[in-house]
């Protein structure tokens, strides 16, 4: 396994975060946010995020995947639920990183479907050549190209999660 070199430093990322909630802040004043993160890789940058919001909020978390290793595998599994209230909140959907769109898409028809009074979504990064579900984006940290990026929450297999700053992450043969 080789990660490279920062493809996004921890400043970047930082910097980036914080522009991110002032304009969710700006969007969301008089109004009371029910922030969703989706686990396990958005943890950092939810964490981040929501503590740099300064409008009122409340949080949960949904546990979904679709991934082994580098891989989609097509088929979105939800591990935990929401247990907020959501029809008529003003939901704010956190999720680290959206590439086919097939979990996201998966997750904001799940929270569609209970009337929620308005729904945004939040992504830190986005890789649209692997776009497979168009998924209406209101807020992107970074768009990157197709490569497969670990660290600040996102993970191989589990593995480097821990890293404050994004890597190319390949393989080694």
């Amino acid at each position: 396994m080789v990660i490279g070199k920062p493809f996004l430093t921890t400043e970047q990322i930082l910097d980036r975060v914080k522009e991110l909630a002032d304009w969710i802040s700006n969007d969301y004043v008089d109004k009371n946010i029910l922030a969703v993160g989706i686990l396990k890789g958005a943890f950092m940058f939810f964490s981040d995020l929501v503590r740099a919001i300064n409008v009122p909020l409340t949080v949960d978390f949904i546990i979904a995947s679709s991934y082994v290793k580098t891989d989609t595998t097509g088929e979105v599994k939800i591990y935990h639920d929401l247990r907020e209230e959501v029809s008529d909140r003003d939901v704010l959907l956190v999720e680290d990183i959206v590439d086919s769109g097939i979990t996201l898409n998966l997750i904001r028809e799940r929270i569609l479907a209970r009337s929620p009074r308005s729904l945004k979504i939040c992504v830190f990064l986005d890789k649209k050549e692997r776009r497979v579900v168009d998924v209406p984006l209101d807020y992107v940290g970074f768009e990157i190209p197709n490569v497969f990026v670990v660290g600040y929450g996102l993970d191989y297999d589990n593995k480097f999660r821990n890293l404050p700053y994004i890597a190319i992450f390949k393989k080694s043969v």
